[in-house]
């Protein structure tokens, strides 16, 4: 419940047709697993109490008085229990059968919702029985209770307003306008679904799309609760295939003809920020809708739900691989459409022996080929100073003669003392100062090789870099196109790799391998013994910390306590929660401080969800407090000490 995470089951009692006693049975059972499961919102399958399969059984008098006789023996076994429940039953109502969903909680029936839309196609012969439900509300008598009858109504939690649910059945969800998208128009968060879908070969395929697509449509969490085994076998076999879904991604789904129930953790916050953030996301007056409340304790959900350390790096090689094609093509072709544009037929490139340099450098080769350039149009010039190392200087040599650049060395080591003497600096003194006059330095070589020889300067920083100021303004900050400026670190090395792989090349593949080995620095400070001596995250901290932390900043907004606890389950075998604290701490402190370098970057295309131009994704002013966000850190701080 806290932080927005709800946990939800979808359940498939086995079922015996027409014995709603033994069906009340199994359904409390599975009521009592799902609730020590930690479920708070569990959902049956259409029909459950009867069986979806009863045909004209559902005529006759004594199923269907056997049927509320269960509901209320359903209700009085959550009496004590803190869940809401939603279970399938066939109900008159106003002298018409309909095919209804009963919701439950604390041994009150909070509601019925009919079917709206009723099948009679193939298989299908619902219409011989029911009858499509209606918007309008209407009040059904039971036990001497009113309960809210009518499909517009939606189930609101007192204690977390934003858990609004909204109730539909099967057909419901394959037709052309699935109530659903009412629902959710009207504020409902999170759909169930009592099904009893049959099994056909393909159609389990069809139906995950049909729920992922709705909860991406709907920006929602869903839950769909199949029939299983236990329903009649005259005619159709159901497989229980369960699926819970959120925003377009399937948590969890059951194995088919097993009868399993499956538990997952809805992020309703995850909801509520794509909602706003999404400004085509279009509302419908909530009063149109009946809300019912309903309550739930407040405790923290204990959290199941997989959270992936490297969100910018899809988990399969084969997605990793599609990803990293696709990366590579967005950003050559960006470069291609300015080349082309300023009809500009040369490109100038700092190569160090880095990731970002060296990624920068394939995709500027890309672009050529794309455009049918020569490669000695590409002027790679490495400027080796005071930190540069045997290793990434070979590299970066290498790298360029492979690729058939046009390789230049400007040694800038004087050029720097010169400079350090002009301005009064002892080049002794190790500080920024002494760093940042060598970037400076070679950004000013450069742009003036770019003048000289009418070329553009083609940016190296990578995403993660201009999350964390990790960049000289003016400096490395600054080109004509930043090819990999909104390219995380943790994807720079994946794309390297990726080219590595397909190049064909085997002395280009040996070059890239070794550069992949290579420790992320900027190279400003001697090296010791011959070997790097400044390592980047050293200083500023694990790129794939950052790039996780950023990437929930970014995009979804979440508060840094939730990033905090979910960053402690993603990395709970690599970093302690001190260590993940402090870097978070780091994070948000520079992440403010250095807007002002992101607020002049240059052009540079972007690839993914999450970007920092502040012509786009990121339109944060330069000198916004981060006052709000370090106090909800610190609370974290006082708990742990």
């Amino acid at each position: 419940m806290r932080q927005g995470f709800v946990k939800v089951a979808a359940v498939t009692p086995k079922i015996k047709v027409a014995d709603t006693q033994y069906n009340t049975k199994a359904i409390c059972k599975e009521l009592d697993l799902a609730q020590k499961a930690g479920a708070k919102v569990i959902v049956c399958p259409e029909l459950c109490i009867t069986g979806y399969t009863c045909g004209d059984l559902f005529l006759q008098e004594v199923l269907l008085d056997g049927a509320l006789n269960a509901l209320s023996d359903i209700k009085n076994h959550t009496k004590d229990e803190d869940y809401i429940c939603f279970v399938g039953l066939p109900i008159v109502f106003r002298q018409k059968l309909y095919n209804v969903a009963a919701v439950v909680s604390k041994g009150e029936i909070l509601g019925l919702v009919p079917k709206s839309n009723i099948p009679n196609y193939s298989e299908f012969y619902e219409s011989r029985h029911f009858t499509p439900g209606q918007e309008d509300l209407g009040c059904y008598e039971m036990d001497k209770e009113r309960i809210p009858f009518g499909t517009d109504i939606l189930f609101q939690c007192a204690e977390l307003p934003f858990l609004k649910i909204g109730v539909e059945i099967c057909e419901d969800l394959w037709t052309v306008n699935p109530p659903s998208i009412r629902h959710t128009m009207a504020g409902a968060s999170l759909i169930v679904n009592l099904s009893a879908s049959d099994e056909i070969t393909g159609k389990d395929f069809y139906r995950q799309n049909l729920v992922s697509g709705q909860s991406a449509r709907l920006l929602c969490g869903y839950v769909y609760a199949d029939a299983g085994e236990g329903e009649s076998s005259t005619d159709l076999v159901f497989a229980g295939h369960n699926i819970i879904a959120e925003n377009g991604t399937v948590l969890v789904e059951s194995k088919r003809f097993e009868n399993e129930m499956i538990v997952a953790d809805i992020d309703l916050k995850r909801m509520q920020s794509e909602r706003i953030r999404i400004t085509t996301f279009k509302a419908l007056d909530e009063n149109c809708y009946t809300l019912v409340p309903f309550s739930l304790k407040v405790e923290e959900t204990k959290l199941n739900r997989f959270f992936n350390s490297t969100p910018f790096v899809p988990a399969q090689k084969s997605d990793r691989d599609r990803r990293c094609e696709e990366i590579l093509s967005i950003q050559s072709m960006g470069l291609k459409k300015r080349l082309e544009h300023t009809n500009c037929k040369k490109a100038v490139i700092g190569i160090s022996g880095g990731l970002d340099s060296t990624l920068a450098l394939l995709v500027t080769v890309r672009a050529f080929d794309l455009l049918g350039l020569s490669h000695k149009g590409i002027i790679a010039v490495t400027m080796p100073c005071f930190g540069t190392t045997d290793r990434t200087y070979n590299n970066a040599v290498n790298l360029i003669r492979q690729l058939g650049a046009d390789f230049k060395e400007i040694n800038i080591m004087e050029a720097v003392k010169l400079h350090f003497r002009d301005i009064g600096h002892d080049s002794n003194i190790h500080d920024v100062t002494y760093e940042n006059a060598q970037a400076r330095e070679r950004t000013q070589i450069l742009m003036n090789i770019a003048n000289k020889t009418g070329g553009m300067v083609i940016g190296t920083g990578d995403m993660s870099e201009l999350a964390l100021g990790w960049a000289t303004y003016n400096g490395d900050h600054m080109s004509m196109y930043g090819v990999n400026s909104s390219v995380p670190k943790t994807l720079v090395r994946h794309l390297v790799q990726y080219f590595a792989d397909v190049c064909q090349d085997e002395k280009l593949t040996n070059i890239l391998i070794d550069v992949l080995n290579t420790p992320v620095s900027p190279e400003l400070l001697p090296p010791k013994d011959g070997e790097i001596s400044q390592k980047t995250e050293d200083i500023v901290g694990p790129y794939e910390l950052h790039d996780f932390y950023l990437y929930y900043v970014m995009r979804f907004g979440y508060e840094p306590s939730k990033i905090y606890r979910i960053a402690k389950l993603a990395f709970k075998d690599l970093y302690t929660e001190e260590i993940i604290l402090k870097w978070l701490k780091i994070f948000y402190q520079r992440f403010f401080s250095q807007q002002f370098k992101r607020s002049c970057l240059p052009d540079g295309p972007k690839v993914g969800t999450v970007a920092v131009s502040p012509r786009g994704d990121l339109r944060m002013p330069s000198d916004g407090c981060v006052t709000l966000w370090k106090q909800d850190l610190e609370k974290l701080s006082v708990i742990k000490n």
